[in-house]
Formats: C-alpha cells, structure tokens, sequence
C-alpha cells in the first residue's frame, strides 16, 4: 500500500509542473498573434485614446513574464480572460467542456469495445479467416479519417436526400441526457461513431498483439497442461496480463480523441470547444482561443495520470515502479 501511495503522490506532484509547463507554452505563443485586444473590445472606431487607456487598465503593454503572471494568477481563481464580447471565457468554456467530454469518452467507449471483442477473437483464431477479416477492417478503420467518415455517416444515416434518416445529420440544439436520453444519444451517436470507429482499429491490432504474446507464454501451456480449462486461463490470466500495452496507447489516443472532437463537432454543428475555437479563429480573439486550448491540454494531461494510475489496478507488480 505504501508503494501504491508513493506512486499516487509522484504523479500528484508532477500535475502542477506539466500544467504550469502547458500553460506557459500557450500562453507565450498566443502573445505572438497579431490581433490587438483591445481594439477587438472597443472595435474599430476606438479612439488612441481609449485604446491606450484599455492597454494600460488590462496591463497590455507590461513586459510578458508580468502578462503571465497576471493570467497564471487569474487562472489560480478562475479567471481565464475576457471574450471580444466581454464574456468571461470561464464562463463559456464551462457551457462547452462537458459536451465536448461526453463526446470523447463516448468515443472512447465505443473504441474500446469494439478493440477488446475484435482483438481477441483475431488473437484466439490467429491466422485463420476470422483472422483475416479483422484485419482488414481494422487497417480499413485505421487509415479512414474522421472528418470523412463523419461526412460517410451523415450521407448513409442522416436525414439528407438519400439518407436512412436514421440520425439528424445536423444537431440544432444540444439535449442533455437526463433531459431527454432518447433525443441525446441520436444527437450523439453519429458523431461518436465517427470519432471512435478509427481508434478502434489502432486499439485492435494493439490488443491482438498483446494477447497473441500472451498466448505464447509458458504459464499458458503449464496451465492447460495441468488440466484448467483453455477459456478460464483466457478470462482469468491472459487477457489481465495483456491489458497493460492497450491501456499505455489508450492515454494517447483520449487526446486524439479530443481533438478530433473539436473538428467533429463542427462538422455535426455541436456548439462545444470546436465550435468556440472557430469562433475565436474568425474573431482573433486571443482570450479565448487561449482559454479553449489551455482546458483542453489540462484535461489531457489529467487524463494521461489517470491512465498511469490504471496500470496500478491492471497489474500490482506496477506498483514497485
């Protein structure tokens, strides 16, 4: 248990110094852009005069380690900045986040179990037809972008000309799930689909392979041997052991998930991050721009621990680590 502890504790302590590493990261490319905030806030007729005085009232033309540490010191409590449309950035990056969380992990839970089922059986009928077959679905599923097979599903599922009007192929308001689970999961399904079908297919040869080496080790031979049936040494033994390599390539694919996201949810109109980073694109807006690619590297980077902490549960011999 004290190991277990220690390890908790190294990845606690780790968490501020990536944050803050991210957060300088962003925070130092975004002051190269080119948009002036505070003609973004009074707009173009500004005076010199009102533009120098919002400069100076917000600390515009202090020296940029005093600009950071007025935003790290913003950030400490919350404040992530104003809009161009004075909206406090935490406040529309807390409407947005959640939708954009449950999209990923909807994606995420979708790829996972469609990698766990088809990766085993490729594992268990190694090199027969079944073999095969999943294999090329999977290279299929792996090399399909999402932002195309998005635009496939919209075109095959959606309620366009030609469709199966099975899905809207557009979401015009968002419906939380407690509100309406019905409505919810048809706004959601297409594009979940569409962000998880391939990292599916990655996760699928990963856990093929990683049962395939199991399968070839002497305690599954020593085990049958002895007389335990095939199928428990399987459920048992083999596939917790082969657990640990798919669970080290699933905390990357979660922040390709998140990115994909943002382009999936402008495809599907899902007013979420990606909406909100195109906003602020078109808009120059610095401020939030910033804001929305800060929460989303945070949320990675949180994620990431998790994933490290996973190892723990999956296999204890971790814990010595």
């Amino acid at each position: 248990m004290s190991q277990l502890i220690r390890l908790i504790g190294r990845r606690l302590v780790a968490l501020p110094l990536m944050i803050l590493g991210v957060t300088l990261l962003v925070f130092v490319v975004m002051s190269f852009s080119p948009a002036d905030p505070a003609r973004l806030a009074l707009g173009e007729s500004a005076s010199a005069e009102a533009l120098a005085n919002y400069r100076d009232a917000h600390g515009l033309d202090d020296p940029i380690w005093m600009r950071f540490l007025a935003y790290l010191g913003g950030m400490l409590h919350g404040d992530l900045g104003t809009t161009s449309g004075n909206t406090p950035v935490t406040e529309v990056v807390a409407r947005a986040f959640p939708i954009t969380l449950q999209l990923t992990f909807l994606g995420l839970a979708i790829a996972v179990v469609l990698a766990a089922v088809l990766g085993v059986l490729a594992a268990l009928f190694r090199d027969r037809w079944v073999d095969q077959v999943i294999r090329v679905l999977s290279i299929a599923a792996l090399a399909t972008p999402s932002f195309w097979l998005a635009i496939l599903l919209i075109q095959w599922l959606g309620e366009v000309p030609g469709g199966w009007y099975a899905f809207p192929a557009l979401v015009t308001s968002w419906v939380p799930f407690l509100e309406d689970p019905g409505t919810y999961l048809r706004n959601i399904a297409l594009p979940a689909l569409a962000l998880g079908v391939p990292v599916a297919g990655s996760l699928t040869r990963v856990v093929r392979t990683a049962m395939v080496e199991e399968l070839d080790r002497d305690y599954v031979r020593t085990a049958v041997g002895a007389g335990v049936p095939y199928p428990v040494v399987v459920s048992r033994n083999v596939l917790r052991n082969a657990l640990i390599t798919p669970i080290t390539v699933l905390g990357l694919r979660v922040g390709y998930l998140m990115g994909g996201a943002v382009i999936i949810e402008i495809i599907f109109n899902i007013q979420a991050m990606g909406q909100l980073i195109l906003d602020g694109v078109t808009r120059n807006d610095v401020a939030l721009v910033q804001g929305v690619t800060l929460t989303v590297a945070i949320a990675f980077i949180v994620v990431n621990i998790v994933v490290d902490l996973l190892y723990v549960l999956v296999n204890p011999r971790i814990r010595s680590i």
